[in-house]
């Protein structure tokens, strides 16, 4: 396990190099200026040597690859700059907004793996039945309904029509500190909905796969031996069935990232997804570069995890990936 983790750790330096060039390559070439950006509206009546003065002094005026290189050797130091859209360091912008963001996604993802498990197992005991059919096509329904769109949805029914949940944000509107039960209150919604964008994949797959193992020769020599039905589904047929999704955690990691993102501009969720938007439009260098680093970090780690998981469930597949 610690080999395959240096492995993979070693791998991703390229992976990781090549993502923060691409970056900066992109946003050089963005139709997007980020002087005005900065300037805010005082640009629209600055003269143009003023908006030179500004772009020398920004920095931005020099080739891309040399702004790289100096974020690139910065960082190194643990240096991620200044971020010009928000006027303050990087490492400020993301540590005040990763842990709203992390609690929203490992949420969704907790209640997506465990409801999906769940509705798997129940559909994959009866294939065909009104359980099975009704919940696996809600999940194609699920699967191509956008976020942004089930968040909408969810915010039309639940905050304006029954005035149940509150339509976003962190804490009430008349309250001024955070508290554990209204960021609870608020979480609510946003993590339902990101949730209900992952659950699809987790049902699907564990319906397929308990149902395959239930027809294997194992299971069915168990359940001739008179076992329970409970230990045969649980000790015998769910712990086949979960193989292939845990290399599925992993894989929906992306996805989780991008769903969260729009998720958060629905709800007004105070996590990255702001300062994303904004240093994309803003072209902000080194704030646009180091959430691109975060976010691929995240995706390298998840599929180790789920390989980590694969690995420890089935001695069969060892670590050698």
């Amino acid at each position: 396990m610690a080999r395959m983790t240096g492995r993979r750790a070693l791998s991703a330096v390229p992976v990781l190099l090549a993502v923060t060039f691409a970056v900066f390559a992109v946003a050089a070439a963005s139709p997007f200026d980020p002087v005005k950006a900065y300037a805010g509206t005082a640009g629209l009546t600055a003269s143009q040597q003023n908006l030179d003065e500004l772009r020398a002094n920004l920095g931005v005026d020099r080739p891309f690859t040399a702004r790289w290189w100096d974020w690139l050797t910065a960082a190194l130091h643990g240096d991620l700059g200044d971020s010009g859209v928000m006027r303050q360091p990087v490492a400020a912008v993301i540590g005040e907004r990763v842990g709203w963001s992390l609690l929203l996604a490992g949420t969704a993802f907790l209640l997506a793996i465990l409801l999906g498990t769940a509705l798997g197992v129940l559909a994959a005991r009866r294939p065909g039945g009104l359980l099975d059919r009704g919940v696996t096509a809600l999940a194609y329904t699920l699967e191509a309904a956008p976020a942004f769109w089930l968040g909408l949805l969810a915010v039309w029914f639940f905050a304006l029509t029954l005035g149940v949940l509150p339509a976003g944000g962190l804490t009430d509107t008349a309250s001024d500190t955070v508290t554990a039960g209204q960021v609870a209150h608020h979480l609510v919604l946003p993590a339902l909905v990101l949730g209900l964008t992952q659950l699809p994949w987790f049902f699907l797959y564990v319906r397929q796969g308990v149902a395959d193992a239930l027809a294997e020769d194992p299971v069915r020599g168990a359940r001739a031996r008179g076992l329970a039905e409970r230990t045969v589904l649980v000790g015998h047929a769910l712990r086949s069935g979960l193989l292939p999704v845990l290399t599925l955690v992993g894989s929906r990691i992306p996805e989780l990232i991008t769903g969260a993102l729009l998720v958060e501009t629905v709800f007004s969720w105070p996590g990255i997804a702001a300062a994303t938007v904004q240093a994309a439009v803003s072209v902000d260098f080194p704030l646009l570069a180091a959430l691109t680093v975060l976010a691929t970090a995240a995706v390298l780690a998840g599929n180790l995890l789920a390989d980590l998981l694969y690995g420890l469930a089935d001695p069969r597949v060892g670590f050698d990936g």
